[in-house]
């Protein structure tokens, strides 16, 4: 094993060509500089240094063990450094939408944990009126949250307005029972809420067959005629079909806003930059599958 300390020295002699010199520029005696040259040849097995009259220099040997001496002490130093800037170690506590997690570690999240190596990014996913709770009893720093009105002033920030559509089975028969088959996304998700606070009287009946927060599962209870259900537009595919409400008899969808929420409490210069690179996504996450 090379020593720090061993290869320390070896570069100063090196840089000095002279073991008094160098052992002045390390502060250690030239005894002792001596010794830690010697240990040094006895580790890599080979004389390392030819000595004269007029100095030191290097031998082929030498030669390439400061190649990798330069390099050595340099990570050392990248370590030493990054360690000291850790010893502090940041926390974001970010909320995104269990539906929404995979677009946004996609979009911007990795490239944020990539860039900055001494924040610790902690990811809760959850439906966004439990986001939204959660974030005033100080779970979260920042959440991404859906809601169909948008945030007041000084309590968020719109992202970017996010259309959904009730979609059926293309050539199926589950939108046309006179009790409506559903999937919906779970409680206290402002999505659900909707379908049952503008559902009325005069509708037909509705019958839940499936709640999860999984976009995917509630697509293929579309796609296999199980139930309808409220699909954000950028996931509607082929093997759907889009329902008018007023024509099927089912409560109408507003257009939801995807938003920005914040602790007031607990911002810093990090949670900025955080929200900096989710804003400057804006495209690639309102579009994005």
């Amino acid at each position: 094993m090379l020593k720090i300390e061993l290869l320390e020295g070896f570069i100063a002699v090196a840089e000095c060509g002279n073991l008094s010199k160098a052992a002045e520029k390390i502060c250690r005696t030239q005894s002792t500089l001596s010794l830690q040259i010697k240990k040094l040849e006895e580790s890599v097995g080979r004389p390392l240094l030819l000595r004269d009259n007029k100095g030191v220099t290097l031998t082929e040997s030498g030669e390439t063990l400061l190649n990798y001496a330069y390099k050595m002490m340099q990570l050392n130093s990248q370590a030493l450094d990054e360690l000291k800037d850790c010893q502090n170690k940041e926390v974001i506590r970010l909320g995104v939408p269990t539906d929404y997690i995979n677009r946004y570690l996609d979009s911007c999240l990795l490239e944020f944990i990539r860039e900055f190596t001494c924040i610790e990014l902690v990811i809760d996913t959850d439906v966004s009126g439990n986001l939204y709770k959660r974030l005033h009893q100080g779970e979260f720093d920042v959440i991404v949250a859906t809601h169909w009105q948008a945030p007041a002033p000084g309590h968020g920030e719109l992202l970017f307005e996010r259309r959904f559509h009730w979609v059926a089975a293309k050539d199926g028969n589950a939108h046309k029972r006179d009790t409506i088959p559903m999937a919906l996304y779970p409680e206290n998700c402002p999505i659900r809420a909707q379908v049952f606070a503008n559902h009325q009287i005069s509708m037909r009946p509705i019958n839940v067959l499936l709640s999860t927060p999984s976009p995917n599962a509630l697509c293929m209870a579309v796609e296999n005629d199980l139930a309808i259900a409220p699909i954000a537009e950028f996931r509607i595919n082929d093997k759907m079909e889009i329902l008018d409400p007023v024509e099927h008899n089912i409560p109408p969808l507003p257009i939801f806003n995807e938003s920005l929420y914040l602790n007031p409490d607990t911002q810093t210069e990090a949670t900025n930059q955080l929200i900096t690179l989710i804003k400057a996504n804006i495209e690639s996450l309102s579009t994005s599958q």
